[in-house]
């Protein structure tokens, strides 16, 4: 097991601190706000040069401002992308590699949760498209500039709701069996970590490493679709509306995704699922349910069977297969 000195208080300052990222560069997907934000600047804390792909450019611009006089390093750009629209990320793929020649970090950040069923510009399940699909394939559009810099790093944010649901491969955007908001959630995060198998599978002998993180419970943006009867249901609330105890804050919830993104003993390592600054284990069901305090991964999703065949399908779906 991969273990690091930091733990579940830890925050990406402290994991950060002390190193020196010049001459690496990062992309963080969904940076304008919460655990992307806190990740972009971490890295430009440590002299990286950080590109912030968002949704909202003049949002973007104005973190971009913000960020260089908070850090110090101008060396912050704003790439346009929206996750959910494969035609979008192509544009913002392209328009990277007219920019920059090579990526050592690339941050799957970004991501929505809780929403009702409806479906992407391409006829997939949103939330599959958004936090799965599309970073599918921007991740593989940027492999050259991947292998240009290895060893190079993808960090792919998961989460603990991947025990709501394995990936349902029959019927993936709910065309035949009813909608369940945090099924399709839990579906899309199992699909994240798969994605991170797959990325290492096929590429570690390229020099290319994936992992998946969750980051813990962290009041963010992701949230903004959920109504308080949500946050109480999941247990993320008390009845008077006060967080759980066990939420982490911003620059907390960011931490894991800064070690793995750093940590030596990560180094041209791929597959895992990480948490607290650890390589996680297996979850013990013993430890409770969904809205109770958990830890560790299904193991469906680090199977490698599926995350080939989650490969293949992905493949098709973003028009990447000949």
């Amino acid at each position: 097991m991969i273990t690091s000195p930091f733990d579940a208080t830890s925050t990406a300052t402290e994991v950060i601190a002390g190193r020196n990222l010049s001459g690496k560069t990062a992309l963080v997907t969904g940076a304008t706000s919460g655990l992307g934000l806190e990740t972009a600047r971490a890295f430009l804390s440590a002299n990286a040069e950080v590109i912030l792909a968002v949704r909202d450019s003049a949002k973007g611009e104005a973190v971009s401002q913000s960020l260089q006089v908070k850090t110090g390093n101008p060396r912050v750009h704003v790439l346009p992308l929206d996750l959910s629209s494969l035609s979008k990320v192509r544009r913002a793929a392209k328009e990277f590699q007219t920019r920059w020649s090579k990526l050592d970090l690339l941050i799957d950040n970004a991501g929505i949760m809780g929403i009702p069923l409806t479906y992407s510009s391409d006829g997939f399940e949103q939330q599959f498209a958004t936090n799965h699909l599309g970073h599918h394939l921007l991740t593989v559009m940027l492999l050259p500039a991947l292998k240009s810099a290895a060893p190079s790093r993808v960090i792919v944010l998961s989460s603990s709701a991947h025990r709501r649901s394995d990936v349902h491969f029959e019927d993936l955007h709910y065309h035949r069996r009813p909608y369940d908001k945090w099924e399709a959630y839990g579906q899309s995060k199992t699909a994240n970590a798969l994605f991170a198998v797959g990325l290492t599978r096929q590429f570690r002998n390229e020099g290319i490493t994936a992992n998946a993180v969750n980051p813990g419970g962290t009041r963010t943006g992701l949230q903004q679709h959920l109504s308080p009867q949500d946050l109480l249901d999941i247990g993320w609330s008390d009845p008077k509306g006060k967080d759980a105890r066990n939420f982490k804050n911003i620059e907390q919830g960011a931490a894991t995704t800064v070690w793995a993104a750093v940590a030596e003993n990560l180094e041209r390592v791929g597959g895992l699922y990480l948490e607290n600054c650890q390589e996680a284990a297996p979850h013990d069901p013993a430890e409770g349910s969904i809205s109770g305090r958990f830890h560790g991964y299904m193991p469906y999703a680090l199977d490698p069977s599926r995350a080939e065949r989650l490969w293949a399908i992905s493949e098709d779906l973003v028009g990447l297969r000949n």
